[in-house]
């Protein structure tokens, strides 16, 4: 046995994919997820039976220190968050308590415990924001443009402290913009993927957008979580940006999304200003030069092979979920 690992947000896209790292090389696997009116376990129902659930909440301390002593993990991935960006701005309050504050208490509730457990905070690109050097590196100076890029700043330096002063093996993983057919379709590369699904299906005629020149470093999610299994796994923690060090704008997503199935996107593209951000991130590329030398990782999936492959997933999804509805309507 690996060991014994909590999972912080395992129902969600990076959850789900750790879960089934940590799962194949012999952890014990609980989770942790909040109650709600809308839970959803979609993402890892496929594992059932195999990871342990728990509910827990970032906003209330005790109940984190009551699943640690319930767990006894050796390591915890706090991939919880309130991580959408434009909600942050409709509720930044939450998205600081949740976003920021939650990883102090998480951190305060290790301490508690049981200081030797090893720690990874998802930190996120959005800290670099209004960039001040590209590409962008462990060093570079952070900028965020969003509540949510401030709460996630608040939460990488929270874990850069409680390591000093604390002696605890806290790191965190600087992770840009990472995909897969499990992202929230709130998020504009799901978004683009199931309505272009949609579009050639016939069931919707156009997608609207925001700024289609923002450029963002787009990797795919199963590979980015052997980077952070492997920030865990290393001798000594330290903090690691990790990316595909290559660029595209929402566009050239588009366009290839749309080129996939025979479409020409310029038909059925609306831009919405509606969908700008009050203060927008217009260029994010990362230098994974660090997380390469030191942890041994690169990406394995390539931009278009991962845009099409969303397209596919959801095309899929789509046809078995129209397959299942017509017996249903040729019965009423």
């Amino acid at each position: 046995m690996a060991g014994t690992a909590l999972i912080t947000g395992i129902t969600g896209q990076d959850g789900s994919y750790l879960a089934e790292l940590l799962l194949e090389k012999g952890y014990q696997v609980h989770g942790m997820f909040r109650r709600s009116s809308t839970e959803t376990f979609e993402r890892i129902a496929h594992l059932e039976g195999q990871v342990e659930l728990h509910s827990g909440d970032l906003l209330d301390q005790q109940s984190l220190v009551s699943l640690l002593e319930k767990t006894r993990p050796d390591e915890v991935y706090n991939l919880a968050a309130q991580s959408f960006v434009p909600t942050s701005w409709q509720q930044p309050q939450l998205t600081g308590e949740v976003t920021g504050l939650g990883v102090t208490r998480m951190l305060d509730a290790i301490r508690t415990v049981n200081s030797k457990i090893r720690f990874y905070q998802a930190s996120s690109s959005e800290m670099f924001g209004k960039v001040h050097e590209t590409p962008q590196r462990e060093t570079t100076p952070f900028h965020p443009r969003s509540p949510y890029g401030v709460a996630k700043v608040y939460g990488h330096y929270i874990t850069i402290n409680y390591r000093e002063s604390y002696g605890m093996f806290a790191c965190s993983g600087i992770l840009f913009n990472h995909e897969s057919p499990r992202r929230g379709l709130e998020f504009v590369t799901r978004k683009i993927t199931h309505a272009v699904a949609r579009i050639k299906l016939g069931l919707v005629q156009e997608l609207r957008l925001g700024n289609l020149q923002a450029r963002r470093d787009w990797g795919f999610a199963g590979d980015y979580v052997r980077a952070i299994w492997s920030m865990l796994a290393q001798p000594a923690a330290d903090d690691y940006v990790i990316g595909t060090g290559e660029t595209h704008s929402v566009e050239e997503f588009v366009d290839i999304a749309f080129s996939h199935v025979g479409l020409d996107w310029r038909e059925y593209v609306v831009v919405d200003p509606k969908f700008h951000r009050p203060a927008e991130v217009d260029l994010l590329l990362s230098d994974p030069a660090k997380a390469t030398a030191a942890l041994g990782w690169k990406p394995l999936l390539g931009f278009r092979k991962l845009v099409t492959m969303m397209v596919d997933a959801d095309l899929t999804a789509l046809v078995r979920q129209t397959m299942q509805q017509a017996p249903k309507r040729a019965a009423a």
